[in-house]
């Protein structure tokens, strides 16, 4: 599988990133308009707020989706009896954000937000006319002013020597949203899966952004955009003994677009979630 890493500045970026995506349902960007600093003081002082006790002032309610995930409460992948290894903050414009953080991850949300337009503009002009005139609006409209487009800030602690067999840090999933955005982490882990079956890593230098297709895209481009299956594997050796944190977007269309003839965002979003539930 070749996940293409695309040079942002590149003449031909914006071809050579739909084709990708359509290819393998990911492209790597370097030299990109998000700043590098910018994400790792994110990842660091949002480290610090996960090994407090403060982040349970901020616990997940039944009905919000907002706030703090404990790894009690952390998803089951579909078609996985054991919850991923991980915990997580959502932020949404509309919900809370820990007073003991600044608010730079805010200002990534509206930073990443402006990028993601962008991208799916490129996304649009690579997309073959009769696959294009079939979505209900530009793909850069679907996602404006959005209430369900949310930032999670993800955190994988230290593993013991206790993991129970068949256990990973996030078990081999698709992404439900319409696109991903997603920075270098600080610790490697990420892969994807190819046609046969077989595992890949996808580039993770620092400063570069991982971009991926969600089922939504999957669903508004009849396939021709696939979202691909991908985990993040658990470490060996010393990296067992290391934090690792990410900064996935997942930028979702307005709950009353039209993805297809089938199926509304929203009623797709909620089939997905209550799905997950069950877990």
């Amino acid at each position: 599988m070749n996940v293409k890493i695309i040079d942002y500045r590149d003449a031909n970026a914006a071809s050579q990133f739909a084709e990708s995506l359509h290819e393998t349902g990911f492209g790597v960007l370097t030299n990109h308009p998000i700043e590098h600093a910018l994400v790792q003081g994110i990842y660091a002082e949002w480290l610090t707020f996960f090994r407090s006790p403060e982040k349970y002032n901020y616990a997940n309610g039944e009905k919000s989706h907002d706030g703090f995930f404990s790894t009690e409460v952390s998803e089951t992948a579909k078609g996985y009896n054991r919850k991923d290894m991980k915990e997580f903050f959502h932020i949404f414009p509309w919900g809370r954000y820990p007073s003991e953080v600044s608010p730079a991850a805010r200002h990534y949300f509206d930073v990443a937000g402006k990028l993601a337009s962008e991208l799916l503009g490129w996304i649009e002009l690579g997309t073959p006319a009769d696959i294009r005139a079939g979505f209900s609006m530009p793909l850069s409209d679907m996602i404006v002013n959005s209430a369900s487009t949310l930032l999670r800030v993800l955190h994988y602690p230290p593993l013991g020597d206790d993991v129970p067999d068949g256990s990973l840090r996030a078990a081999p999933h698709e992404d439900i949203n319409l696109l991903t955005i997603l920075p270098a982490a600080n610790e490697p882990g990420l892969q994807v899966r190819d046609s046969k079956g077989a595992w890949h890593d996808v580039p993770c230098d620092l400063g570069t952004l991982t971009i991926n297709i969600g089922d939504m895209l999957q669903e508004a481009s009849r396939g021709f955009y696939p979202s691909t299956t991908h985990r993040v594997t658990n470490p060996v050796g010393e990296g067992r003994l290391q934090s690792r944190v990410s900064l996935p977007f997942f930028f979702q269309p307005r709950d009353e677009v039209r993805l297809s003839e089938r199926y509304l965002a929203g009623e797709y979003l909620q089939e997905r979630l209550a799905e997950l539930r069950k877990k």
